[in-house]
C-alpha cells in the first residue's frame, strides 16, 4: 500500500461511503477502478484528529454494502 500514500489520504478526506465498523471504528471507501474498492479503516479521536488503522483494496462490494452505511445517508 506504500504507494498509493495520497490515496488513503484522499480515501479519508473524500469517501464516496462511510461505514460503521464493530468496534467504534470508521471504514471509508472509494471505488478506484471499476469493481476495485480502496478500503480504509480509521478512528477518530476528536472532530479533526484520528488514526488509520489499516488499508487495503478489494473486489468484495457487497462485503460492505450489508454494513450500517452512515455516510452519506
Amino acid at each position: 500500500m506504500a504507494g498509493y500514500y495520497y490515496d488513503v489520504l484522499e480515501v479519508v478526506s473524500e469517501p464516496e461511503n462511510i461505514y460503521k465498523g464493530k468496534s467504534g471504528e470508521l471504514i471509508a471507501t472509494k471505488e478506484i477502478e471499476k469493481g476495485k474498492l480502496l478500503v480504509v479503516v480509521y478512528k477518530e479521536s476528536h472532530i479533526k484528529n484520528g488514526f488509520i488503522i489499516t488499508a487495503f483494496l478489494t473486489r468484495k462490494v457487497k462485503q460492505f454494502q450489508r454494513r450500517l452505511r452512515i455516510w452519506p445517508r
